[in-house]
């Protein structure tokens, strides 16, 4: 099996500056230029079997490209959706962390009405063992999420702790590519976006 992760477009809050997560923003003009040259480069590599998506906007719109080039209905599951940042979300950078100041508390607590570490990694982990196992072996499928979604896919494809400060990187509209079977797994590409600068 074959997953290609791919990342939103820009979105209005990046130009904004402003706390995002569950706060749902359109992606800007710049994004869905992004998210066609990303979703025409899939299908000019790749034989694409299934999408899925986050329900935010940002994720849905970038994928929806991606449904027009390959005539596939994207699935939409809430649990491929960004971090919830709570009271954070929608606000501008600046005033969030004034007013919500970042504490460092047990994975299993949440602070200012957001979802803790434990339930942020428990519903990726959830989504991905569905994906993997609702799948065939030779599929190739496209997930569409967010940054800090995409992190988590990481910790769970590598076992990492539940409060690993490792991070990985992910460019607007870049992709990672993994390559899975039986139980080996392979990272093929990661943060991938070459076809952007053209």
């Amino acid at each position: 099996m074959k997953l290609l992760i791919v990342r939103h477009g820009e979105s209005e809050a990046d130009v904004l500056k402003v706390c995002e997560g569950w706060a749902d923003f359109n992606l800007t003009e710049r994004g869905n230029k992004q998210a066609l040259k990303t979703s025409k480069w899939i299908v000019d590599h790749y034989n694409i079997d299934k999408i899925y998506t986050s329900t935010l906007k940002r994720t849905r719109e970038t994928a929806h490209y991606l449904e027009e080039l390959t005539g596939l209905s994207a699935i939409k599951r809430d649990n491929l959706k960004e971090f919830n940042n709570g009271l954070r979300a929608g606000l501008p950078y600046e005033e969030a962390y004034q007013k919500y100041p970042a504490v460092e508390v047990p994975i299993h607590k949440a602070l200012y009405k957001q979802e803790s570490k434990l339930e942020f990694r428990m519903r990726v982990e959830s989504v991905l063992s569905e994906i993997l196992s609702q799948n065939l072996s030779d599929n190739t499928i496209v997930i569409v999420t967010h940054g800090g979604t995409i992190t988590q896919l990481y910790h769970a494809l590598l076992k990492l702790p539940i409060d690993a400060k490792i991070k990985f990187g992910t460019g607007d509209a870049c992709l990672h590519e993994w390559t899975i079977e039986n139980k080996d797994y392979r990272i093929d590409r990661s943060n991938y976006c070459p076809y952007l600068k053209k």
